[in-house]
């Protein structure tokens, strides 16, 4: 049995179906069924979807009739068999980590739920989005807290920055509400964590949600029929922190809770689950991985820096560092306490400046701490792993094995040994035309 079921609606998406499809079949992770479910689609949606399933056996596509977006899922969840759960939008993609940072965070840390940074796109412009700062486990009771804070957000109320357990949707008969077309992705997550008793916050980004133009509910629903709904979804918010409180604690919290239906009941009939508006940056770039560099070496020196830029971007996510400081903690770590500030600064690349902040943030957030009681040689820096040290130091062990394993994928262990072999000898072969 697959370990994760991904599940993919798939109406009239012809256009952006490909890169989504792709992004999840090239994940690092790959013991994963994919559905994709077919839900009347007019245009090519059909033919491509039957197109990856005769190149993969991982997909399994579903035509049926047109239902709605939450009658497909529930499809899905039926015939589903892995332990975890993953949702997309046909619209979006997933970054080439996301499932095994799901997985991962899930197992390491036995939570119930997994809940992830995204990155929001907008034309060309990408913004990371995140309601919760920390990279935490938190009782349902402290998630529920946090959401209080702004429920009217797509982190809270989707379900693609999420890994469910099967076996909880499963014990509970957990479905999307077919009844609704407003909030019902909101109700399904607050259901489920009814039932959670662990929940892991993970700050790194692991989805790609394309911004459409919204619609008024009344234009596809009508005012009436809307207006029911938004009574619905306000009276079920209000129950769902009655289950999750006791009398006292639901009464201390009662006038934020409001705030929410305060909101819910002034935004004209609009479906209020919109992305907040962080700064927007630069999207990470990708690779075309059409250009070549045959037999020069260059193509994969190029790769293997890109690849541990994203690993490294990824720490630097989880831990609230920038990229420089993950790899100054790098190769602190990897060349030991008689590492210098001249041989960080050889190593990484960056300026002396440059240096001296990520040093002095790692201290600050005691990662690192200045060890006592030691005669310096060289200048050397003197440092030792800090309180917080050891977990993100696991974080770049973590990211070595990824790329070793990324790297030697598809290899035998015979081969795998060669490689390592030749890559020591070519290491040697380096370091002596750099020596000092």
């Amino acid at each position: 049995m697959p370990k994760v079921s991904i599940i993919i609606p798939v109406y009239n998406a012809e256009k952006a179906l490909r890169r989504c499809i792709e992004s999840v079949l090239n994940q690092e992770y790959t013991d994963f069924e994919l559905f994709l479910m077919d839900d009347g689609s007019r245009d090519d949606s059909p033919a491509i979807c039957d197109e990856y399933a005769r190149q993969d056996a991982r997909v399994k596509v579903v035509h049926k009739p047109n239902s709605g977006v939450s009658a497909t899922r529930n499809q899905a969840l039926s015939m589903a068999s892995g332990d975890y759960v993953e949702f997309l939008d046909a619209d979006d993609w997933i970054t080439s980590d996301a499932t095994k940072l799901l997985v991962r965070a899930m197992e390491d840390h036995n939570a119930d739920m997994v809940i992830a940074d995204f990155y929001r796109v907008v034309g060309e412009r990408v913004s990371q989005k995140g309601s919760i700062d920390q990279e935490q486990s938190m009782s349902r009771e402290q998630y529920a807290d946090a959401m209080m804070l702004s429920p009217a957000d797509f982190y809270y109320g989707v379900i693609w920055n999420k890994l469910f357990r099967r076996s909880i949707l499963e014990e509970y008969q957990i479905r999307m509400d077919e009844n609704l077309s407003w909030c019902e992705d909101f109700i399904f997550n607050m259901e489920y964590v009814l039932h959670t008793r662990s929940i892991y916050v993970l700050k790194a980004p692991i989805y790609y949600y394309v911004k459409t133009e919204g619609s008024l509910v009344a234009q596809s629903a009508g005012i009436g029929k809307a207006i029911r709904m938004k009574l619905n979804v306000i009276e079920y918010y209000s129950q769902f922190y009655r289950e999750i409180y006791d009398e006292e604690d639901y009464a201390v919290r009662r006038p934020v809770i409001y705030g929410f239906l305060l909101d819910v009941s002034k935004d004209g009939l609009a479906v209020p689950l919109l992305p907040g508006t962080e700064r927007l940056g630069d999207e990470i770039a990708t690779v075309n991985k059409d250009i070549l560099f045959p037999d020069s070496g260059f193509g994969l020196y190029f790769y293997e820096n890109r690849l541990f830029e994203h690993y490294m971007d990824v720490i630097a996510a989880q831990f609230d560092l920038d990229r420089q400081d993950v790899l100054v903690f790098t190769v602190l770590i990897q060349a030991g306490k008689e590492c210098s500030r001249r041989d960080v600064e050889d190593f990484t690349g960056l300026s002396s400046f440059s240096v001296i902040a990520s040093l002095q943030k790692l201290r600050m957030k005691r990662y690192l701490i200045q060890e006592e009681g030691r005669e310096k040689k060289r200048k050397t820096l003197g440092l030792a792993l800090g309180e917080q040290g050891g977990k993100l130091q696991k974080a770049v062990q973590q990211m070595a094995e990824d790329y070793q394993e990324l790297q030697f994928s598809g290899f035998t262990e015979e081969e795998r040994s060669n490689a390592r072999d030749y890559a020591r000898r070519a290491e040697q072969s380096i370091r002596r035309v750099l020596a000092r």
